[in-house]
């Protein structure tokens, strides 16, 4: 590798305090390839990030002037407050997304770090400068139609965000900060701070449009939900029985999935104390849920089979096509 790469490979890449003016040759081949590799693997992650933002601040700038704009209908969160505002003054809806969104980018830099803060400030101004000077044709003025599609535009900007590890909502990560403050949920403060908006909206603006911002704001989780949690819903099975082995084997040449084997001790049962006991954890999309549960069934009926929701997968053989038989 050319000694100025390889330069900046190792100090792009490097955890422990090097001094900038050490020479490649002083650096190991060993060094040098484990920097190569952990730069790429930077380097295609901040590329991945780099798509999903973009595209998500045209889906959500699609969603703004190809739908939401021209009818005043709003959503929730930094983006409604927003759309609120513009609806109500002269103010052009570009320059209100920055001025709203400055304070959650210096509140997720305390929160969620400098990367972070960077990419959600990155992200709010391309989306202000999208909305700002890209054109978008005015879709339809029918208000049910304006109501789903913009909110599904606009959900699936902010979730395509989210996905390249920025936001551009401000809201969840005010919500974040006041959940570790007063010790309540996040979706709690996410209702309140949407309730609050819609109010305003319905007083403000109209019943009418309120409620069909409602619509809006639905429409937009649901799709971010989908986004984020993306198409296939994963469930992570933990399965206690005394005939572990069994089980193991069925989930591996039956249902084609992985597994892994935990040793536990069980507490008191029918019989008393009991030995230690091989514990089966699992990951199967929801499809396959039915077919594990009549697999186990046949092993033994009386297995203790706990079922978790899983959000996302990475790795093992959960997303590879499952065995046919």
């Amino acid at each position: 590798m050319n000694p100025f790469w390889t330069q900046v490979v190792i100090q792009t890449t490097r955890k422990d305090k090097l001094k900038t003016s050490s020479k490649p040759s002083d650096y190991s081949n060993y060094r040098i390839a484990k920097a190569y590799r952990e730069f790429l693997i930077i380097l295609k992650r901040n590329v991945k990030d780099f798509i999903l933002i973009t595209a998500g601040i045209f889906s959500a700038s699609f969603g703004f002037k190809g739908f939401l704009l021209t009818n005043h209908f709003i959503d929730g969160g930094a983006t409604g407050i927003s759309l609120l505002i513009s609806a109500l003054t002269e103010i052009p809806l570009s320059l209100l997304i920055i001025c709203i969104n400055i304070p959650f980018i210096f509140l997720g830099y305390t929160i969620l770090g400098r990367s972070f803060a960077i990419k959600t400030a990155l992200a709010i101004t391309g989306l202000a400068l999208c909305v700002a000077l890209v054109d978008f044709p005015n879709v339809t003025n029918d208000n049910l139609l304006v109501a789903v599609f913009g909110g599904f535009f606009l959900g699936a900007g902010i979730g395509l965000s989210v996905r390249g590890g920025a936001v551009i909502d401000g809201t969840e990560v005010l919500a974040i900060f006041l959940s570790k403050k007063f010790s309540v949920t996040i979706g709690d403060i996410i209702i309140v701070i949407n309730v609050i908006i819609f109010s305003a909206a319905a007083y403000l603006l109209s019943v009418e449009v309120a409620l069909y911002s409602m619509i809006t704001y639905l429409a937009a989780s649901k799709t971010l939900d989908f986004i984020i949690e993306g198409i296939e819903e994963y469930i992570g099975v933990t399965i206690v029985s005394s005939k572990s082995e069994e089980i193991r084997q069925m989930i591996i040449n039956v249902m084609g999935r992985g597994v892994t084997v935990y040793t536990g001790k069980r507490g008191y049962g029918k019989k008393g104390e009991t030995n230690d006991v091989d514990i089966i954890y699992t990951v199967i999309t929801r499809l396959e849920l039915n077919k594990l549960n009549t697999e186990i069934e046949k092993i033994e009926p009386a297995a203790f089979v706990v079922m978790n929701s899983v959000k996302d997968t990475k790795g093992g053989m959960i997303k590879k096509r499952p065995l046919k038989h």
